[in-house]
């Protein structure tokens, strides 16, 4: 069969970058280490005034045709995932596909377009739509193009602010990719909770610690379900575990489980055993409440062992090395994840070919799906060719007047107008408003 997944993929940062311990731990008077070790977090991105979802989703597809010598009629699907859209009819891929169209000959307009919605695991589901399309031999032998572009802003003062970010991945899915190719294994964890929602608002409501039980409650679900159809996960099958990250310290809380999960049962358990004891099981204890007393004793002290924080240095920190600088990304986190795993390994040597990435995508309201990636001859070059670092460094860094200037300029209940921190050049930039109230946009030389 062919194999078919993510080829290549290209990041856009927001131009802009908020220092928390330098700049906004001092503003609200906390300890830097709050957000640099509890949160884990050195810093946000954030969009100029001329950048939104649309310019910077733009400017990583351009980046990312241009690069593998695309032109419009490769491409036969566009799908944007998104929860910060401006429009409830008109999708974000039609804005994308018209900036292109105005660096590229040719026109997308035989290619389908669309725009996912289910919080941050959107982007995820947009992939799998782009899977299946191209498995079902409905692409007459073209590529698909997934993005993934949010600004992740929070009302000033609210108890997410500290996380905010704003950025897009771009992904080329198609046949014999170069990058991973997906499995064809899928696993869910699904409810109807509201720990997380923006009813016809722009700055979301959030439950904050419903929200982390909630990521935790789905995750677990959907690894069950994973195992039901793929067999047990053992630790050492897999090389990375890019799971969605709101901030890192989330995922510091997932990874836990997840490997005391995967470790139940094994030589591994067995071996921690002489150290920390075995894993409480419910059917030895009268009532719930002991069990799970006991069961975060045994976490605790789980977390504490070489074992698990070698496998966590090796299998989890860097996987977070660029959400540390961005911040969420809401759609776009755990594909920046999975991007930061590779560039790790790349950094360091490795040969990834054949190996494993099982990936925990999550969406509020609530979903997530665990799925395994096998990395492909040929990700050398696309990890390489990958600019962001390059991209984080030319930020420019605010104050925190700055910060507020900006941040009410994108606040779609203000009226305010800036001048630019930073001046496009070799991107697409907003440009004022059309006649029935839509969005313009330029490509700046």
């Amino acid at each position: 069969m062919t194999a078919v997944g993510i080829d290549a993929l290209e990041i856009w940062t927001g131009n802009l970058k908020l220092d928390l311990p330098g700049t906004f731990a001092p503003q609200k008077g906390e300890d830097p280490e709050k957000y640099t070790k509890g949160l884990g977090l050195n810093a946000s991105s954030f969009p100029d005034s001329y950048e939104d979802i649309v310019t910077m989703g733009a400017n990583a597809a351009h980046r990312l045709m241009e690069r593998k010598g695309l032109e419009p009629d490769d491409i036969g699907r566009i799908d944007v995932a998104t929860e910060s859209a401006f429009d409830n009819s008109k999708p974000v891929s039609t804005y994308v596909a018209g900036c292109l169209e105005q660096v590229f000959d040719g026109d997308f307009h035989h290619a389908n377009k669309g725009e996912r919605k289910f919080a941050c695991i959107a982007g995820t589901q947009s992939l799998d739509d782009a899977y299946n399309w191209i498995k079902a031999g409905r692409n007459r032998g073209r590529a698909a193009l997934v993005i993934a572009t949010d600004t992740a802003l929070y009302a000033r003062g609210d108890a997410g602010e500290a996380t905010q970010g704003a950025g897009a991945v771009a992904m080329l899915i198609d046949e014999d990719p170069s990058l991973v190719e997906l499995s064809t294994h899928q696993g869910y964890g699904s409810a109807d909770e509201t720990d997380f929602l923006k009813p016809n608002q722009q700055f979301p409501s959030v439950d904050g610690k419903r929200s982390v039980q909630v990521y935790l409650a789905r995750m677990r679900e959907a690894l069950e379900d994973y195992e039901s159809v793929a067999g047990d996960v053992h630790p050492d099958d897999f090389a990375y575990a890019p799971f969605h990250t709101p901030f890192p310290g989330m995922v510091r809380k997932a990874a836990l489980l997840a490997y005391r999960h995967v470790t139940r049962d094994t030589a591994v358990e067995d071996e921690l055993a002489e150290e920390i004891g075995r894993q409480p099981r419910a059917e030895a204890f009268d009532d719930e409440e002991s069990f799970h007393d006991a069961l975060r004793e045994y976490m605790d002290s789980l977390k504490d062992t070489d074992r698990y924080r070698e496998w966590y240095a090796e299998t989890i920190d860097p996987t977070l090395a660029i959400s540390r600088e961005v911040g969420n990304w809401y759609t776009g986190s755990v594909h920046i994840a999975r991007a930061s795993a590779l560039k790790s390994a790349l950094e360091a040597g490795k040969d990834m070919t054949g190996s494993t990435l099982l990936v925990g995508s999550y969406g509020s309201g609530a979903q997530a799906e665990i799925h395994a990636e096998t990395v492909c001859p040929g990700w050398e070059e696309e990890i390489e060719a990958l600019n962001v670092d390059e991209q984080l460094t030319a930020r420019y860094e605010m104050d925190w007047a700055d910060y507020e200037e900006v941040h009410d300029v994108h606040n779609h209940d203000m009226d305010v107008e800036m001048e630019e921190f930073t001046a496009p050049e070799g991107e697409f930039a907003f440009d004022g408003w059309g006649r029935m109230g839509e969005r313009k946009y330029r490509y700046v030389e």
